[in-house]
């Protein structure tokens, strides 16, 4: 029997670690961006829109939407010159995203969008050509910009012809990229980005560690052990050294996470064509069908797993590996995870969902291999300790695989949310949580000689519990927001009304020159002026309103300064021309000047800030205003 080289395994982990330090901060540049600056494409640039006439009255309509932007599924509308033709449009089912500021639940659509607009001339000007079409839509980006309705138009082809439409998108304004510079404090960040590097990935992880110690992944232990121990067929058996038996779990760890990011990549390759098919109603209610299909197995109405002969083999093949060949090792650890696949994959099945309809590789691939890294974690520990620690199964992971049913039905739940009420999904997260409670067993009394875990579990599922009834509280209530679920008992107090704030509104650029000269000589004092581009259907806009200018601390900063506000709601055509002398695509920006009614270089704000940051921002932009 061969064993295993130190020397080479140490190469090997060297390599293995040196690769992951080198090659998971890059792709997460790439994926998150570098954050010194933030881009933000023009909006024909965001929504390269692409139009064909199918027949005189038949429209096809393709948006290719940039990764990082989204378009709002109700924000669409069509207008026919002359005026009186009836428009029908087959638009898909959105993506729901939740909206805190309209606390609702509202559509988008993220990557590619394709639909029909059918055009149906009424007999009466059946006489009349037609001119033309006008296509409106909106969108924003992640990074916190929304850009103003956009308008285009679209001539109808010749009568008895089939020919491509002429589509104008001069309203867009100026192509390519505005690129906005900010000092470190006041550096653009979308929030999602910013997160999900440092959150995501160690929520993966801690789901990983979850299922390790499931039903399901606890069979791996005692093969593992019997690698380290070094039992042969016949039962001899040897005493490895802690390193050695280290590795060996490395080895046995390396070719399970191997085929978890592998499963990751493809679920991300994949998820352009998914994305298209999840789309639709029939789709996704057969997700949800299928999700509570593995959700009920959870709870072991029934099992799902390999054919018997398949698993047979597999399993075979496992014991014939053992021996502690590096190669062997590895082997065994890829066809573990092969092994382990099905009877995991309802806990998973969310996850996949969810990196298919991203349709990234690359977070495919970071999401699966932070999930299989938390899996290997006990691996790892049975090797340091020689295969001495080994944990048994139990009532306790019984109820972690309930749990993990539970969270299967609220992804069941979330994937038909766009066709539900509004207030299903809160109530369903509430009972669900309440169910969490139940299967922790919080409120039976525990017995005398009850262990800490028997305690924590209680706890946990007496404070999921609460949490539940707080969201059914809010139901009733009328709130809708999951993460504020009693934030409609607060009333007007948790969002501050829109006249609270001390703004001097002008409504186009002439307004704006005289206020700003009446600062310049003295009139208005001598004082700085903060100028904020405002709109109704800008989201990032009411957040800044609702969480940031309503802060004491922020408005005690500004009190020397004069508060100014363009509201460019109706993107006219001074809305338009506002927004062009300062280079900006939409709402929210904000522009900083001096006493002198001159802008302070480099001190813009472009998209939502909450207060905090936005105070470090105003202290960093004084100190530039004394210098």
């Amino acid at each position: 029997m061969r064993t295993i080289h130190s020397s080479s395994l140490c190469r090997f982990a060297l390599i293995w670690l040196t690769l992951t330090l080198l090659v998971v901060p890059t792709l997460a540049e790439a994926w998150f961006g570098k954050g010194t600056a933030t881009e933000f494409l023009a909006p024909q640039d965001a929504f390269k829109l692409q139009t064909e006439w199918l027949d005189e009255q038949t429209l096809q309509v393709h948006y290719r939407i940039a990764p990082g932007y989204y378009l709002y599924r109700e924000r669409f509308d069509w207008q026919s010159d002359p005026a009186g033709s009836k428009i029908t449009a087959a638009l898909p089912v959105g993506k729901p995203h939740f909206d805190e500021t309209f606390n609702k639940t509202l559509e988008i659509y993220r990557d590619d969008l394709r639909f029909t607009l059918v055009v149906t001339q009424p007999e009466s000007t059946q006489a009349l050509p037609l001119q033309a079409l006008r296509l409106i839509s909106q969108g924003c980006a992640d990074a916190g910009l929304c850009y103003p309705p956009q308008t285009t138009q679209i001539a109808y082809p010749p009568r008895g012809q089939r020919a491509p439409a002429n589509t104008d998108q001069s309203s867009f304004g100026q192509t390519g990229k505005t690129e906005v510079v900010l000092d470190e404090s006041g550096q653009l960040q979308s929030i999602l980005a910013s997160r999900s590097l440092w959150l995501a990935l160690p929520i993966f992880f801690g789901l990983g560690l979850l299922l390790a110690f499931t039903p399901c992944v606890l069979p791996m232990l005692p093969i593992l052990s019997s690698i380290i121990s070094g039992r042969d067929v016949v039962g001899n058996k040897a005493h490895p050294h802690p390193w050695r038996a280290f590795q060996l779990a490395l080895w046995y760890s390396l070719g399970m996470i191997l085929v978890y990011t592998m499963l990751g990549v493809a679920a991300g390759l994949a998820g352009q064509g998914l994305a298209q098919l999840l789309q639709t109603p029939a789709a996704l209610i057969s997700f949800a069908l299928v999700l509570t299909a593995l959700a009920l197995s959870k709870f072991g109405w029934y099992e799902l797993q390999l054919p018997a002969f398949l698993r047979h083999r597999l399993h075979g093949h496992l014991e014939s590996q053992s021996g502690g060949q590096a190669l062997g090792v590895f082997v065994m650890g890829v066809l573990s995870g092969l092994m382990v696949g099905p009877c995991v994959a309802p806990p998973l099945a969310g996850v996949l969902l969810y990196i298919s309809q991203s349709g990234d590789p690359v977070r495919g691939g970071l999401a699966l291999f932070s999930i299989a890294s938390g899996m290997s974690v006990p691996l790892l520990i049975l090797g340091a300790s020689a295969g001495h620690w080994l944990p048994k199964a139990g009532a306790w992971m019984n109820q972690i695989k309930h749990v993990f049913g539970l969270l299967l039905l609220g992804v069941a739940l979330w994937m038909v949310q766009p066709l539900l009420p509004d207030w299903v999904w809160p109530a369903g997260v509430g009972l669900l949580l309440l169910g969490m409670a139940v299967v922790l067993r919080a409120w039976q009394k525990l017995p005398p000689h009850a262990g800490g875990k028997a305690q924590f579990f209680q706890w946990l599922g007496i404070v999921l519990g609460l949490v539940g009834a707080i969201e059914l509280v809010g139901v009733a209530a009328g709130g809708r927001d999951v993460l504020q679920p009693l934030s409609v008992l607060r009333g007007s107090a948790a969002a501050p009304a829109h006249v609270s704030l001390p703004f001097v509104r002008v409504k186009n650029e002439q307004a704006l020159e005289a206020l700003l000269a009446d600062l310049a000589s003295g009139k208005l004092g001598k004082r700085a002026a903060l100028l904020d581009f405002y709109a109704d259907w800008c989201v990032s806009c009411k957040e800044m309103e609702r969480f940031t200018f309503s802060d004491p601390a922020v408005q005690a900063a500004l009190a020397d300064t004069l508060w100014i506000q363009v509201d460019v709601t109706a993107n006219n055509a001074e809305d338009q021309a506002l927004l062009k002398r300062f280079n900006l695509f939409g709402p929210p920006g904000i522009v900083f000047f001096d006493a002198q009614g001159k802008e302070i270089p480099g001190a813009r704000v472009i998209g939502f800030q909450n207060a905090a940051k936005f105070r470090q921002h105003l202290a960093a932009v004084q100190r530039q205003i004394k210098r």
